[in-house]
């Protein structure tokens, strides 16, 4: 069974961790400097955000205007989990679990600064008494 009841949980969770990043002093420096506009195609439930990184804006659901140079596609249950650092991404796109479109390499770069938001995002579950989402 999914962890997230509906598409406007995953917007507000991974939707915010991104936001939060972009938002953060020196690493939404790093992240507009990628030049990476990344849609994150989540399913069960079904939800994409689109992050436009250049741009430093968040867009959720299937219109955004902002036109991705890479894709990632996966289950919102594998995001939540690779925001709480349960997830390789490198190796879950290796076995499949997560496919990805486009100049992967840029996203793989800014996998380190990603690293820096676990301890928020947990927290912001914490916040939400989502403790079902972090023993997911």
């Amino acid at each position: 069974m999914a962890v997230f009841k509906d598409d406007d949980e995953v917007y507000a969770f991974m939707g915010g961790i991104f936001r939060l990043g972009l938002q953060k002093e020196g690493l939404g420096d790093k992240l507009a400097g990628s030049g990476v506009v990344l849609r994150v195609h989540y399913t069960d439930p079904d939800a994409v955000v689109t992050v436009d990184m250049p741009n430093r804006v968040v867009e959720t659901g299937a219109d955004s205007a902002a036109v991705p140079n890479v894709e990632l596609f996966m289950s919102a249950d594998t995001g939540n989990k690779f925001w709480l650092g349960k997830v390789n991404l490198t190796m879950a796109m290796a076995k499949g679990t997560v496919r990805a479109k486009g100049p992967v390499p840029k996203l793989i770069k800014l996998i380190p600064q990603a690293k820096s938001l676990f301890p928020e995002y947990r927290s912001m579950l914490q916040t939400q008494d989502r403790q079902d989402l972090i023993d997911a």
